[in-house]
């Protein structure tokens, strides 16, 4: 377990890191660049990435053939976290939620066919994709087997009705993966299927509002009444749904991970620079203890979540499932996040609070880190369970209980 990065992917950080300093940093300064939802237009945005595409920094997790860079789990780790520098740096580099997690999914679990049509288009970046399962309640959130939206097989087509809400990116989205129940079995009830946007029997209800600034696409509820889905667009099998879900979330909340790590950073940044310069009561705040005391206190704990989400990236490397490790990872880098922003905008008083300021921006987007991809508390059951059942090997150093490719 060696955590110095190869020749490659280090040369590869420095890239990414030089892209993000020259061509998406300069974006954050100017108001145009931010659209009536606070994230950057789409026709500004196609021009930064077609710098990427250019630069060979496009697509990290997708595969060579459709034009992605097919890097490993560590490799994500180290550019996600530069990328994650700039509020629009993933999304330059095509490895932003919710189409990097849809992306690695596909290319994990889908047929030649289903690369093709559904796969490769998000790849190019010619089509964006959503992740549906959330349900408001008493539907499914966090566990999965509450699920009631349904799909009912009809001949070759399967025919959905229900509810979901919290479809990131569902507005102006393309592709969408549904999870859906086919059955009331406890452990295959449910069922992955692909769509498409055009196709008739549902509908956006709303762009849901949010504290935050929107991800491209926002957050939306949407409504099925009828959408039919042949039975080629099933992900995997009939009752594979749960697996699904597995497959795609474990990866992608440590993705998560590695872009936050990047902004708890910027974060970090922004606080020095302030304080380095700003003078009260005839001290430099950077000269006062507390001030030294609060900016240590974030650094040791972005390094801690940046030891435990590359040791859980090398994990799922290596072929093992990560659950637990990626649970740790999820629940520290969401808390330091928060707390990065926090004290950025503590240490710079008044300005801080302003739009003068991108830490007002990350603070207000933090807070739903601790929300996205399974609240923390639900981490911590996880943690507790495995705790439960393995006592003392809890805290063994191999890649851990079962392995992807036993799946």
């Amino acid at each position: 377990m060696d955590f110095t990065l190869s020749p490659e992917i280090e040369d590869l950080r420095l890239h990414v890191r030089a892209f993000v300093e020259e061509h998406v940093l300069p974006l954050e300064a100017d108001p145009k660049n931010f659209s009536e939802h606070e994230n950057i237009p789409e026709d500004r945005l196609a021009k930064v990435r077609e710098k990427a595409k250019q630069a060979g920094l496009w697509a990290p997790q997708s595969p060579k053939e459709f034009g992605g860079m097919d890097l490993p789990i560590i490799a994500w780790a180290a550019i996600y976290e530069e990328a994650g520098r700039s509020i629009f740096g993933p999304l330059a580099f095509n490895c932003m939620a919710p189409d990097d997690g849809n992306m690695n999914l596909l290319k994990l679990v889908g047929t030649r066919e289903q690369k093709e049509k559904w796969l490769k288009p998000i790849v190019e970046g010619k089509a964006r994709s959503t992740f549906t399962m959330t349900e408001p309640a008493p539907g499914g959130g966090s566990d999965p087997s509450m699920i009631r939206t349904r799909a009912e097989k009809k001949g070759d087509r399967y025919v959905i009705k229900g509810h979901k809400w919290f479809a990131t990116g569902a507005e102006g989205a393309a592709h969408f993966i549904l999870v859906a129940r086919t059955s009331d079995d406890k452990r295959r009830g449910l069922t992955a299927f692909l769509f498409h946007k055009d196709q008739p029997g549902w509908r956006i209800l709303r762009r849901i509002p949010i504290m935050g600034p929107h991800e491209h696409g926002g957050h939306c509820e949407l409504e099925f009444d009828g959408l039919e889905i042949p039975a080629e667009n099933v992900l995997l099998k009939e009752g594979d749904g749960l697996k699904i879900t597995q497959i795609r979330l474990g990866p992608a909340r440590l993705t998560h991970c590695m872009r936050w790590l990047g902004q708890s950073k910027r974060c970090m940044e922004i606080a020095q620079a302030y304080v380095a310069e700003r003078e009260g009561f005839g001290v430099k705040l950077g000269d006062r203890e507390s001030v030294q005391i609060k900016l240590g206190e974030v650094a040791q704990q972005i390094q801690i979540g940046r030891l435990l989400t590359m040791h859980a990236a090398w994990m799922l490397d290596q072929g093992g499932r990560a659950r637990k490790e990626v649970s740790m990872a999820k629940v520290q880098v969401a808390d330091t996040l928060h707390k990065a922003a926090d004290v950025a905008i503590q240490l710079q008083g008044a300005r801080g609070f302003s739009q003068d300021s991108i830490a007002q921006w990350i603070y207000r987007a933090a807070r739903s880190a601790r929300l996205v991809d399974g609240a923390s508390e639900v981490h911590m059951m996880v943690l507790a369970r495995f705790m439960k059942e393995e006592g003392r090997d809890f805290w063994k150093w191999g890649p851990g209980e079962g392995r992807r490719n036993e799946r």
